[in-house]
């Protein structure tokens, strides 16, 4: 993909520009000299998703409101088949950790729906390509409840969430990694969010 957070972010604020059901969104982030600087808690445009939102659509078990899910897919590892798209044998030539007995086909990023969506209708919660988030990178969270906190006020990296293609040990397929960065990667992307609108 190649894309840094704030090209994610500015895109977001163009697609809000650009419209939604009534006319132009009023931008999520705030922008000075081309570079993203805050943002409008306030605001309907487009956005990256919070951590919090992102976990609660990757985990949440439907089935088990007071659960969460360990991985996308039911049950433990091996993944069944059409899990996802992870690094599998079709990857074994360019990646390291691969999932021996896994094959996806899909050596590198493919369409999005693909394989199945999860619980809530997401697609490529787990593979593909990790995602950027809307938080700042914090090596620890918060001691207490927050409702929909949206992380360190500052930082010098961005939060990434999810596995991509090129993940296959255990701690990177589950639900629960985060990765950090600022850097372009070929295996992180992003997907957008709006508030609902009251």
């Amino acid at each position: 993909m190649r894309i840094t957070w704030q090209q994610a972010a500015l895109f977001c604020n163009w697609l809000s520009e650009k419209g939604g059901e009534n006319g132009s969104l009023t931008p999520f982030y705030t922008v000075v000299d081309d570079a993203v600087v805050g943002f409008d808690a306030e605001s309907h445009g487009y956005r990256l998703p919070t951590e919090a939102e992102w976990a609660w659509a990757a985990r949440r078990d439907i089935a088990d409101p007071s659960g969460v899910r360990k991985f996308s897919w039911d049950g433990d590892l091996p993944p069944p088949d059409g899990a996802g798209n992870l690094a599998d044998v079709s990857a074994r030539a360019f990646l390291g950790d691969i999932l021996f007995d896994y094959n996806d086909r899909s050596p590198v990023t493919t369409t999005v729906g693909t394989y199945s969506a999860n619980q809530h209708g997401l697609f490529d919660m787990a593979g593909n390509v990790a995602e950027w988030v809307n938080d700042y990178y914090g090596a620890s969270g918060s001691l207490g409840v927050e409702r929909d906190p949206l992380g360190p006020e500052a930082g010098q990296f961005r939060v990434i969430r999810g596995s991509s293609w090129a993940h296959g040990t255990i701690t990177e397929l589950r639900l629960s990694f985060r990765d950090f960065g600022e850097e372009p990667r070929d295996d992180v992307g992003f997907r957008v969010a709006r508030y609902l609108e009251d």
